[in-house]
């Protein structure tokens, strides 16, 4: 039975309905398209474990993860749908792939031998996804800069021992873009990747799944590459399933934001004229000013470029600004809205309210985007879990270690 208690110190509240209500809307755009749900990077801070759970019984078709540790982490979970991993695997741990039915990226020739290898040594198949690099500049058999040699080399690594190719994939770098000059871009990158995807096919290699799509390319481009490819498709949704919009100029007004941090007030105070607080002492009061300290800071995510006014915290429905500079575990905000009403142990959301900054908001204010806003919850901040009108879970990796 899982835990429902946790310490209210600071803490991530997480709406398992909203993740499901975003989930069917993706699902609704995309049609017929099965669904790839990206849970790397913990969900994006919202809890792979938990997270991978509703997908799994929303549908989806596969599991998308950035290393093996986070596919591990699913497979001691229960999880049993396709996992493929993004991104690199040390090729010493090949044999951890194989028992536990991990699919790997496969994006170049070296790595592709290594892995043949160590496959070879553990006596298992290792199933790889051939990575194309069409234009994001990572990982991935480089197609703009040599064609004919990147097509070469990935019809070398189907024919290696302990490998088997099951599908091909590639990666949009700026489909969250309405510029003119992007938005041609991305279609340069589409249509290279239908010519690998043909190349492959006319050497007698055809992938038996093929994947381009990302948040911004599913909705947008739903039928790609389905329309065009003769084998099974699907897309890799990310930030869209966790409630936020590709980025500010790709706007879709679908879904619901999944997290909602929250706090406590642990002290109550009045600085008088001349008294200062926090680190630097940049904030000095000029009247009688009530402050309440909030026993959160930069340590579990909330940034430190809010200090000073710069962040909106909610306390009983009111916007509080900070005041001074965040501390690593404290920070301090206005009471002048809410005077003589706030008490110590009080709630107050740190983002995720109705007047408080929103994620997105704190990606604006800090030149940054809601994705790193998201993944810099730490770890010591326990995720509540609230489905169906009551809390589900709750994962506490400190105590719960």
């Amino acid at each position: 039975m899982p835990t429902t208690t946790f310490e209210k110190h600071v803490w991530a509240e997480i709406d398992l309905d909203a993740l499901r209500a975003n989930f069917r809307a993706v699902k609704e755009r995309a049609g017929g398209l099965p669904l790839c749900a990206v849970v790397k990077a913990d969900s994006y801070g919202h809890g792979a474990v938990q997270c991978s759970r509703v997908f799994a019984e929303e549908g989806a078709a596969w599991l998308a993860v950035s290393c093996l540790t986070e596919a591990l982490q699913l497979r001691n979970a229960g999880r049993t749908l396709p996992i493929l991993i993004l991104g690199h695997v040390e090729p010493e741990y090949t044999s951890a792939l194989i028992k536990k039915h991990i699919t790997a990226a496969c994006y170049s020739l070296p790595q592709a031998r290594a892995l043949s290898a160590a496959a070879e040594r553990a006596g298992g198949i290792v199933d790889i996804h051939l990575k194309a690099d069409t234009g994001m500049g990572r990982i991935g058999f480089a197609l703009r800069t040599d064609f004919d040699r990147a097509i070469a080399e990935m019809l070398e690594v189907c024919t290696l021992p302990g490998l088997r190719m099951t599908g091909l994939f590639q990666h949009f770098a700026v489909a969250d873009d309405t510029d003119s000059e992007n938005v041609a871009y991305t279609e340069e990158q589409y249509q290279l990747f239908l010519r690998a995807y043909r190349a492959l096919k006319a050497a007698g290699q055809e992938p038996p799944l093929v994947h381009c799509d990302n948040s911004a390319g599913v909705m947008l481009h739903p039928d790609w590459p389905s329309s065009a490819v003769s084998v099974p498709c699907m897309a890799r949704p990310g930030i869209i399933l966790y409630g936020f919009d590709p980025s500010d100029e790709v706007r879709f007004g679908k879904f619901r934001p999944v997290m909602k941090l929250k706090t406590v007030v642990s002290m109550v105070k009045e600085l008088q004229p001349g008294q200062s607080t926090s680190y630097g002492r940049r904030f000095t009061a000029e009247r009688p000013t009530p402050v309440a300290t909030l026993c959160t800071g930069y340590a579990d995510g909330y940034p430190r470029q809010l200090s000073c006014g710069k962040g909106i915290v909610e306390i009983h429905g009111t916007p509080c600004p900070v005041l001074g500079r965040v501390c690593m575990d404290q920070m301090m905000v206005d009471l002048s809205a809410v005077p003589g009403t706030v008490q110590e142990g009080d709630e107050a959301i740190l983002w995720g309210g109705t007047v408080s900054d929103s994620a997105e908001d704190i990606a604006r204010k800090t030149d940054t985007i809601t994705y790193e806003v998201l993944c810099g919850v730490s770890r010591r901040v326990p995720r509540v879990y609230l489905e169906h009108g009551t809390t589900a879970a709750v994962e506490d990796w400190i105590l719960n270690d």
